[in-house]
């Protein structure tokens, strides 16, 4: 059976963008570097975490993040999850409506879930197969999975980088106990996996 697995990248003060995070500053002002394991980084450690991305079954993301992907400065005829990976299984987005128009429609399989984060997992799960089902962001999409118990395990990119504000991971997630199951590091990020305790 698949696993349900939370997958993104944070600063070390628990913010998944800086402040002002818009269609135009996607991870926020001035965080650029949040993610530079995955955009520019060629450590083994970090090419390794976007490779198995490569193999997920299916992706679930945010309206936000779908809004910023399918941007004019999002996701290109050659990029999908996994930043140069471009791994394209098919994506789940959570929304409260549709958008009117996909620019990304002719080279990714964009489903928009209208009944909640629980119902995204599930439409995804059943795509994946066997495979993993990825649940890539935001911050607050990958936060109420954690709460709805949802997530079977949850995998941290700690980003050497404090933003002092921005989106926060953990905002009203509640208490959850984690088992540490592996640490990797470069010198672009600590990469942490926990199952989650049911």
């Amino acid at each position: 059976m698949s696993r349900i697995i939370g997958d993104i990248t944070m600063s070390i003060d628990g913010f998944v963008t800086g402040p002002g995070a818009d269609l135009q500053h996607g991870l926020g002002l001035d965080a650029e570097g949040l993610h530079a394991w995955a955009l520019e980084s060629e450590h083994p450690v970090d090419r390794d975490q976007l490779e198995a991305t490569a193999d997920a079954g299916a992706v679930v993301m945010g309206r936000k993040t779908f809004d910023t992907v399918d941007g004019p400065g999002g996701w290109g005829e050659k990029m999908g999850y996994g930043a140069d990976q471009d791994s394209r299984p098919p994506f789940f987005v959570v929304t409260s409506t549709r958008p009117e128009r996909v620019r990304l429609a002719g080279s990714h399989d964009f489903s928009f879930v209208l009944e909640g984060p629980a119902a995204a997992v599930s439409a995804a799960r059943q795509a994946a197969g066997d495979r993993d089902v990825y649940v890539m962001g935001g911050g607050s999409l990958v936060g109420s999975c954690l709460a709805a118990g949802l997530l079977d395990q949850l995998r941290l990119h700690l980003s050497p980088e404090v933003l002092g504000g921005g989106t926060p991971l953990f905002a009203g997630v509640g208490r959850h106990r984690l088992v540490q199951r592996e640490v990797r590091v470069s010198a672009s990020a600590t990469h942490l996996t926990y199952d989650v305790r049911r």
